[in-house]
């Protein structure tokens, strides 16, 4: 916790993965007094408590690195979960973050207090009062489940908790869900249990991990028009994977991107070896028997569910966040509207690695939360009122197109002072036209 300064004049940091230790950052480095709590042990997020050991990152160390931070020479082009971990604690301590940090501090409310500042109270019964709360939570950790008829005999383990092959080993599993995690599961389950098959409601767009000796991630297409990326990427997938329904699965029935894709092509490899069987979505369930829509049956001892995660922020008042269908309703990423000293930062994906996109996005939300103390308005409402922001309709980023916004917004950030002069004296104005017709 920070010393010597009164929380009344700090802001609080909800999560202490790579986007909560990239704002701790940010917020340094702009003089901006902060805490940091965690309800986990250390710094890390998921890299810490919510993967196997033996994950390892879909997009390149390149594209997942802090621009600021690069990994170290060593690593190789897709570090390991270990690796992260590493890599992650040696950002905090470099940056100085852990000073100001406290672990094993979980946040059970947080709620204006109706005099500009912020009341939080935690699962340990104390309470603070902050300037402000900066949420980076994650989006990792409240597990979705699969809906289906009937009842499951066997056993159900979320994806999010598999540690290891001996979860699997002797069972026959059933996997549900192709992102991934999906893939990960699925190829450990063909090698290490009795049997594997893996139920997909829809098609996925597989793509492969390199590409021409390189990762994909690292090849110069993203900063291109979205149009041209799908185009590039469909030649690539044609050229060195083929069409999806030779291996037994669907055809994806959507876009590129409008849908997390998954990198890598272990999934077609371990169905090529007979490893993995492809199933269809599921119908019913009786026992331990799963009827699948196509009318086939299998027999299970074990269902993975590789089914993702909820958005939710289950310490904030209803009402404060709106979050439709995954997606959270706030403008420029993380600014609510109607809400003062309210910073939802992180809960979007980036489509390619987070590391292009994290460090000048922390930058420019510091210099806004500081800008926040010039204005009588929120953020949030200010932004609502412009014809250029809108509320986000998918959970997924483009790395490329948000970083030459940011730097744009930078230049802009001027105009949102005018415009909260502007209203200010639209709110004056019209106060005192309601108190003269009430005279």
């Amino acid at each position: 916790m920070s010393e010597g300064i009164s929380t009344l004049e700090r802001h609080l940091v909800i999560g202490a993965g790579p986007v909560g230790l990239a704002m701790a950052a940010a917020l340094k480095r702009r003089g901006i007094p902060f805490d940091l709590v965690d309800a986990a042990s250390g710094v890390g997020g998921n890299w810490l408590h919510g993967v196997y050991r033996h994950a390892h990152i879909v997009s390149s160390k390149k594209a997942t690195e802090y621009t600021d931070f690069p990994m170290p020479d060593h690593y190789p082009d897709f570090p390991s979960a270990d690796q992260m971990l590493a890599y992650l604690q040696a950002f905090a301590k470099e940056r100085g973050i852990l000073s100001s940090s406290e672990f094993n501090k979980k946040v059970t409310s947080a709620a204006p207090d109706g005099h500009g500042t912020w009341a939080v109270e935690f699962a340990d019964g104390e309470k603070r009062t902050y300037k402000g709360v900066i949420v980076c939570n994650g989006h990792h950790w409240d597990k979705r489940y699969p809906e289906f008829s009937g009842t499951f005999a066997g056993e159900i383990l979320h994806s999010k908790d598999y540690r290891g092959p001996e979860q699997l080993t002797g069972k026959r599993v059933l996997v549900i869900g192709g992102g991934n995690s999906g893939v990960d599961m699925a190829c450990d389950a063909g090698r290490f249990g009795r049997s594997c098959d893996i139920s997909l409601q829809t098609g996925y767009w597989y793509l492969p991990k390199t590409f021409l000796g390189r990762p994909l991630t690292d090849i110069p297409l993203w900063g291109l028009p979205i149009f041209l990326q799908r185009l590039i990427l469909k030649a690539i997938i044609a050229v060195t994977i083929g069409d999806y329904r030779r291996y037994g699965l669907q055809k994806p029935n959507h876009k590129i991107f409008d849908r997390h894709p998954a990198f890598g092509t272990d999934l077609l490899n371990a169905i090529r070896l007979g490893r993995v069987k492809p199933r269809p979505a599921i119908d019913r369930v009786e026992g331990k028997t799963i009827t699948f829509v196509d009318g086939t049956t299998g027999t299970y001892d074990l269902i993975v569910a590789a089914t993702g995660f909820n958005t939710s922020f289950p310490f904030l008042r209803d009402g404060l966040v709106k979050v439709e269908r995954g997606v959270v309703q706030v403008y420029g990423g993380a600014f609510p509207p109607g809400v003062r000293g309210l910073y939802i930062v992180g809960w979007a994906q980036a489509r390619n690695g987070f590391g292009r996109l994290v460090t000048p996005l922390a930058d420019l939300y510091a210099r806004m939360i500081q800008l926040q103390d010039e204005l009588t308005f929120p953020l949030g409402t200010l932004m609502e009122t412009s014809f250029t922001q809108s509320l986000p309709t998918t959970h997924l980023v483009d790395p490329e197109k948000s970083r030459r916004e940011i730097r744009m917004a930078h230049w802009i950030l001027p105009f949102l002072k005018l415009r909260d002069r502007r209203m200010a004296r639209n709110k004056l104005k019209a106060e005192k036209s309601r108190i003269t017709a009430r005279a």
